[in-house]
């Protein structure tokens, strides 16, 4: 994570050259850093300077609604100028990174309701969160691949000259079986279907009433549509992981579909993109970015994911980010100012 400096020294970068916000919007968490615009590149991760770091809830607008999700927005930015002892008349650039900006006229509404928020002269750039995650591996390059598996998923690739491409990332209905929530809504249907007598008997029913302090699985519609948030289904992931590693066959079943899900995603993209050359075995860098891919007792989801990926394409090189995703946003934003390419739309 890149270091953090004092209060006397945000004031003085503001006054020199403005500061730039890097917003990680996503469905669990949003994330805003402010960064001095004037800043040198940066030469490691350790070496960006941040100014400030905020957080807030989700602004995913396919989740909470459009008007939450700005206004989500907004929070977090202002409170990261605050902590940075500056205000929105600094700002020379920001850059939003937020799941669920899915189309051009998703970013071009966010735009339209941002350019009311700053300064005239102020440059704004809109991505996914998916970009953010990217850049937060290749400090700000855009070439390569990321993975991204939290509350939701995506896989999202970009060639150097700047076209574009991604799969998955269309929400729980239309399908992110890799991610947190759909491992976790999974495993809520096995525990009914079993509980019903229409599927296998697993140690997963006893765990999720335990984690959930319900007495029956007849509970679980009642907890289920009580508050169908993304996140609150996700976050039953840690509990599936953990059957798995004890040896529960339908726990592993589906965290070994998601595991799959999750590489064919990856594979999809590269062949999209040719990322991989035209032979196949170049090599292509992949971030890997998400709870869902952190390092598990047992269960390395991440490294099966890995292994599953280098089976099709051997010049597969992982990369886990060492800063995040909103540090990845301001990068970006600052690569802008100094007049890097756009991403093209591409396939």
């Amino acid at each position: 994570m890149g270091g953090y400096e004092n209060g006397d020294s945000s004031a003085a970068a503001a006054r020199e050259g403005g500061v730039i916000l890097g917003v990680d919007g996503g469905t669990t968490s949003t994330v805003c850093v402010c960064l001095p615009a004037a800043m040198p590149p940066p030469e490691a991760p350790g070496s960006v300077a941040v100014l400030s770091r905020a957080i807030a809830g989700c602004s995913n607008r396919n989740s909470v609604g459009e008007n939450a999700a700005l206004e989500t927005l907004e929070q977090v930015m202002m409170q990261a100028l605050t902590m940075a002892s500056t205000d929105r008349s600094a700002v020379v650039a920001v850059c939003l990174s937020v799941s669920g900006v899915n189309h051009p006229s998703d970013q071009q509404r966010m735009l339209d309701w941002i350019c009311n928020l700053f300064p005239g002269n102020a440059k704004f750039y809109v991505e996914n969160d998916a970009v953010a995650a990217l850049a937060s591996g290749t400090m700000g390059k855009l070439h390569g691949c990321v993975l991204i598996a939290g509350t939701g998923s995506i896989a999202y690739g970009v060639t150097e000259d700047g076209k574009v491409a991604r799969a998955a990332g269309a929400g729980p209905v239309l399908g992110d079986w890799g991610s947190g929530y759909g491992i976790a809504a999974q495993a809520l249907t096995a525990v009914i279907k079993a509980h019903d007598g229409r599927g296998p008997q697993t140690n997963l029913t006893r765990e999720i009433i335990r984690k959930l302090e319900i007495s029956s699985p007849d509970e679980l519609i009642g907890w289920a549509y009580a508050d169908p948030s993304w996140a609150r289904i996700a976050a039953l992931v840690p509990v599936v992981v953990s059957a798995a590693e004890d040896g529960d066959k339908v726990a592993n079943t589906i965290l070994h579909d998601a595991v799959q899900e999750l590489a064919e995603s990856v594979v999809a993209v590269v062949r999209r993109l040719t990322l991989c050359g035209e032979d196949g075995k170049d090599q292509f860098p992949l971030v890997l970015v998400g709870g869902v891919l952190e390092g598990n007792k047992k269960w390395d989801i991440s490294g099966e994911v890995i292994k599953c990926i280098s089976k099709v394409f051997p010049g597969v090189c992982p990369i886990r980010p060492e800063v995040e995703p909103a540090i990845g946003a301001a990068l970006l934003a600052w690569s802008h100012l100094r007049k890097e390419p756009k991403l093209q739309n591409g396939s």
